[in-house]
């Protein structure tokens, strides 16, 4: 009788051992906080940038929450950080380092998608933070930064354009910014109101075609 309670004592210290060691799995530190702004992320994605707590991400992490505080010790560096991945990522995606494709086809790629309901709940997204930071100013610096990245990849690509003959300005940078003027006004349109005709959201396809001194349509077919 001893040896059995004794065993079934020891196998039940056994078992809560191997629990508690399997909920504190350690990670190497890039990979925890990778984690953390990925959940963050998920939850930015669906419920908005203001929703973000230490709390809410450890919960859905299942670990403590001074273990998000000892990467992000103030809620609002984690917002500013999630934001910018979330940006960095969705531009890397639209306006990729596509070696193969040309110019032309790399425009028409990023105009086909830009507005697209693939990208809807990013785009409201950039609605969200351009909101709360007129009074967070570190979303704010993070806002302004992932602005000047999206303004010089578009600007790179419009003027590797004009470097092989496909496109003709005399000023890349202020139709990459007007384009994406466009693109924000359309987006904040839609987001309120998904009705507008196809001539209305074709607008930064029209723009960019009279801009860079394309026969209409070029851009409109997604190789």
């Amino acid at each position: 009788m001893t040896d059995r309670t004794d065993g079934g004592r020891s196998n039940s210290i056994r078992s809560m051992s191997s629990r508690v060691t399997g909920n504190r799995v350690r990670k190497a530190p890039a990979e925890r906080r990778a984690e953390i702004v990925e959940a963050a992320a998920r939850l930015a994605l669906t419920e908005g940038l203001e929703c973000i707590t230490l709390r809410r991400v450890a919960d859905m992490l299942a670990i403590r929450n001074s273990t998000v505080g000892h990467y992000f010790p103030a809620t609002e560096d984690l917002v500013a950080e999630t934001f910018g991945h979330v940006a960095e990522t969705e531009l890397s995606t639209l306006i990729s380092a596509d070696n193969e494709a040309t110019p032309t086809q790399r425009l028409a790629h990023f105009l086909s998608l830009a507005l697209s309901a693939e990208f809807h709940d990013v785009n409201r997204l950039w609605l969200n933070a351009r909101h709360l930071a007129r009074y967070r100013p570190t979303l704010r610096e993070r806002v302004i930064r992932q602005g000047d990245h999206w303004r010089e990849r578009l600007t790179s690509l419009i003027q590797s354009g004009i470097d092989t003959d496909e496109f003709h300005t005399t000023d890349a940078e202020a139709v990459a910014l007007k384009i994406l003027v466009v693109i924000d006004g359309l987006s904040a349109d839609l987001n309120a109101d998904p009705r507008f005709p196809t001539t209305v959201q074709q607008m930064a396809v029209d723009l960019a075609e009279t801009e860079l001194h394309l026969a209409p349509g070029t851009l409109r077919h997604t190789p």
